[in-house]
């Protein structure tokens, strides 16, 4: 840590702990703790009873950032505080007082992923340093509509810079401007990415909710390894307007939260047609209450389809969800082995699709929602980071970055053809077609393997992941808590068709709630496994 960290952090605690002072005695006597980790409706029920204000629930919270976020663990999942978290709270406050209440997210606090748009007094910089300081011209649309749903947008996450799109060799969960997110069930073990302070920040209770976004894994593979509820939606049910991309064809932005509940909460919050993606033109057709898919009964009559192949990446994974596929029988579910077809025909694909959209959608961005930042296209970035090596390449390189400047237009054969193959193998080739044969409601699988230790040397090494072929083909998918192994969370996954968000939350919240798996973490230093 330079100075400059030292000095910021120091300030933000010290700032955080004075805006905490205030409205502490309005907690109900059960304690912080619980009420903290405690979901929308819980909170909403205290707020209700006249037990707890928002302004006491965000300085709470505030408290808690400042005791574990930035001392204590030091999880390093906060890249930043809203300054105005409190005055807004007073506002919905008073609104409630009034009789006013927006919906179901009134007065609740939530974390955005460093990579969405907010036209406030926070930077919105994708973790990188070259956007540091740089504020928005105006909301992403999903900022907006957490505003308008009385949400309160208390700070920003880190993640892994430029959303694990810049280097071959990356770190998940490291970003020059926020550092190394910690995983709260061991601290010396990744977070996966790229919404890795989302993942860790709700794993930790330092929010009610967060939105992480997505491209291939980055909201279903931290939430599993941080032991959380994540959504990733259907392509064009939530805007991307405003979100700093990597590849319009798979981004999305999506709930991450400790329950089922509170992701469909989030979801009808997030959910809606904009006008500036025209990827969302079916959104409001296509949205539903969510809530109202909140079934115990939610797995009776269900045929699911065990997705076989990707099963065998770690045995203790696979023993965990061997389990777990026993509750989804029990709860009336008839489950079927398949395989999962043409996974392999996209590998090389996926990431010649992601390449080429990087620059262009980029470039729109800063245009856009940054026309004052220091950079205005990938090339100026590629050139900060080149002038500013010792600190953002001091782990990983950006071969990722370079690689996408080097890629011609939308209209070269080579994209064209690898998006086509892209979505022919992933939709009516690969989960359309594995469904419709065995006339299945989802398929399940191990969201992907536990954490791996942090290594600075050779960079991550996943064990395993569920994640592309929903990712590639635009398809929701949902993780669900589904045990431990030697302490770290584990996910089981519910993938679907396009649109199928209401049934798949219907399943994963009656496995949830007749499984019960998650429970808080402890942060300690490391795993100790017994030999």
């Amino acid at each position: 840590m330079d100075r400059r960290d030292f000095v910021h952090l120091g300030l933000a605690a010290g700032a955080m702990a004075g805006m905490a002072d205030a409205g502490a005695a309005a907690l109900p006597a059960a304690g912080n703790g619980a009420l903290l980790d405690a979901g929308v409706a819980e909170q909403q029920a205290a707020m209700k009873a006249g037990k707890l204000s928002s302004r006491a629930l965000v300085s709470h919270y505030l408290a808690r950032i400042a005791a574990i976020d930035k001392a204590g663990p030091r999880l390093h999942a906060i890249i930043e505080l809203n300054p105005d978290a409190l005055a807004i709270a007073e506002s919905l406050d008073r609104e409630r007082a009034a009789g006013k209440l927006r919906g179901p997210l009134h007065g609740i606090p939530v974390l955005l992923k460093d990579n969405i748009a907010t036209a406030d007094k926070m930077s919105t910089s994708a973790g990188s340093l070259a956007l540091d300081g740089v504020r928005a011209s105006r909301d992403a649309h999903v900022a907006a509509r957490l505003r308008e749903a009385g949400a309160v947008i208390i700070g920003k996450t880190n993640l892994s810079e430029w959303a694990n799109m810049r280097s071959t060799h990356s770190i998940s969960g490291w970003s020059g401007r926020g550092g190394q997110t910690k995983n709260p069930y061991a601290l010396d073990r990744n977070t996966s990415g790229s919404s890795s302070g989302s993942a860790s920040a709700i794993a930790a209770s330092l929010a009610t909710l967060a939105v992480g976004t997505e491209t291939d894994g980055s909201i279903v593979s931290p939430s599993s390894t941080c032991g959380i509820v994540g959504i990733k939606p259907t392509l064009g049910l939530v805007s991307r307007s405003g979100i700093i991309p990597i590849a319009h064809s798979q981004d999305t932005a999506g709930p991450m939260t400790r329950t089922v509940a509170d992701a469909a909460l989030l979801l009808a919050a997030l959910a809606g047609s904009d006008a500036s993606d025209a990827a969302t033109k079916e959104a409001n057709a296509r949205a539903t209450d969510y809530a109202a898919a909140l079934r115990r009964d939610g797995l009776q009559g269900k045929r699911i389809g065990v997705a076989r192949n990707f099963f065998g990446s770690n045995d203790a994974v696979d023993a965990i969800i061997e389990k777990e596929l026993e509750i989804l029988k029990a709860q009336g579910a008839t489950l079927v082995d398949v395989q999962l077809p043409n996974i392999d025909k996209y590998n090389d694909t996926e990431t010649t699709v992601l390449l080429y959209e990087f620059k262009p959608d980029l470039n729109a961005y800063l245009a856009n929602y940054a026309p004052h930042a220091p950079v205005k296209n990938m090339a100026d970035v590629i050139a900060f980071n080149q002038k500013n090596a010792a600190r953002e390449m001091s782990y990983f390189q950006q071969e990722h970055l370079v690689a996408a400047e080097a890629k011609a237009g939308l209209d070269a054969k080579e994209y064209q053809e690898a998006l086509a193959n892209n979505l022919r193998y992933s939709r009516e080739e690969g989960i359309d077609q594995v469904l419709r044969e065995h006339k299945l409601d989802a398929l399940v699988a191990p969201t992907g393997g536990p954490a791996w230790v942090t290594d600075y040397i050779n960079g991550d090494h996943y064990g395993g992941s569920f994640s592309s072929p929903a990712a590639v083909a635009g398809y929701p998918h949902i993780t669900v808590p589904a045990g431990y192994t030697h302490g770290l969370p584990v996910g089981m996954s519910f993938v679907g068709t396009a649109w199928s968000e209401a049934a798949l939350i219907g399943m994963a919240y009656a496995y949830e709630q007749a499984s019960a798996r998650r429970r808080a973490p402890t942060f300690p230093a490391s795993v100790t496994v017994k030999l």
